[in-house]
């Protein structure tokens, strides 16, 4: 066979591979820890288009019990964890409801669990989920200090539940 047969062939056979390629699926990407990092400590990731995919992305991978992601490149101090929502202690008063049983009272918390951020080795912000999906974040006065405007629900949740208390 001649050297440009061959060349021809191969050449043809690595685009026929190549379309194969780009028709199969490809598998399911991980969310990105850092992006992740990013979006719950802004604001309100809400309200950035760029985050919520992954955010709901996140929530949903944590309600099929997967792992929190991680973020190799934040740097020392910056991280991001998840713990699971465990009331009365790990879940906000204005979010802890309580039932009477004969055995005592049984504690129940509105939310699943909570992301904490932790920027330059402080808590930035707690965002607490829950399994549709829904979230309320707690930003820390630093967070507040540095970033001048946040969605306030958190805030206006723990108002309203003060004012209830006699």
């Amino acid at each position: 066979m001649a050297p440009k047969n061959r060349e021809l062939r191969a050449t043809g056979a690595s685009a026929a591979l190549l379309s194969l390629c780009l028709l199969a699926p490809t598998a399911a990407h991980a969310v990105d820890g850092c992006l992740v990092l990013l979006c719950f400590a802004a604001p309100s990731w809400q309200s950035i288009p760029q985050c919520v995919p992954p955010i709901r992305q996140v929530l949903r991978d944590l309600a099929r019990g997967k792992a929190f992601p991680t973020c190799g490149m934040s740097g020392a101090g910056n991280s991001a964890r998840h713990a699971w929502a465990r009331a009365p202690r790990n879940c906000p008063p204005q979010y802890t409801r309580v039932h009477e049983a004969e055995s005592g009272p049984i504690y129940t918390c509105d939310y699943t669990g909570a992301i904490s951020v932790t920027i330059d080795g402080k808590q930035f912000t707690r965002t607490w989920w829950d399994m549709g999906g829904d979230t309320v974040t707690d930003f820390s006065p630093v967070a507040k200090s540095q970033l001048g405007i946040w969605d306030t629900r958190y805030d206006e949740d723990r108002a309203a539940w003060l004012r209830s208390r006699p």
